[in-house]
């Protein structure tokens, strides 16, 4: 019997997503991929953290020694030094947005009176189940918003909402897509 520990940064359905849109079809294709990676064993090119990695393994590590090394790394990120900087600093960038929004008093309320402002809408037409056009956009971007620029959690938002999770994930895609084509900023 497995045990389930919730942590507020964990969002399982939000990767299940990622195997099928039936939770239940997910769980299953997850655990097939995962049973199928499991007679790999231990692969040495994802042991050590980025940083050994990125240099080889440890014996290449341990060349090393006596003169600086000036390789990024972190061992929750597969990848050469270059591309874990990269992915740092696109986490870094984003943590300082969420950060200096919620400095300025962003919540999710103030992202509520924008959107509905920007649709003409009521705030509790956002809760409402409505697939029309102006109200399905506004909670398409309220979603986009609070999870990808504050860092809520689309199952925050699906419990908000009155949503699944997966509803939220497809209202965060319809949001950024909207957001990109239309040039809606949160913060301006």
């Amino acid at each position: 019997m497995a045990v389930e520990n919730k942590n507020s940064w964990q969002d399982a359905s939000y990767v299940l997503l990622y195997f099928d849109d039936s939770i239940r079809s997910a769980r299953k294709k997850y655990l097939a991929y995962v049973e199928s990676g499991m007679n790999q064993g231990l692969r040495p090119e994802l042991v050590g953290g980025g940083l050994v990695r990125s240099l080889g393994g440890w014996s290449e590590f341990k060349k090393g020694k006596g003169r600086p090394l000036r390789q990024k790394g972190d061992q929750r990120i597969l990848g050469e030094s270059e591309f874990v900087s990269a992915i740092l600093a696109e986490a870094a960038e984003k943590f300082e947005r969420s950060y200096e929004l919620k400095r300025r008093g962003y919540d999710l309320e103030m992202i509520e009176d924008k959107v509905c402002r920007i649709f003409a809408i009521e705030s509790e037409q956002l809760y409402q189940g409505s697939r029309q056009q102006a109200v399905a956009d506004a909670r398409g971007l309220f979603c986009y918003w609070a999870v990808r620029e504050m860092g809520y959690t689309a199952t925050h938002l699906a419990e908000k909402l009155n949503r699944t999770v997966a509803g939220v994930v497809y209202a965060i895609r319809r949001g950024e897509k909207l957001a990109k084509k239309r040039g809606f900023k949160l913060l301006e």
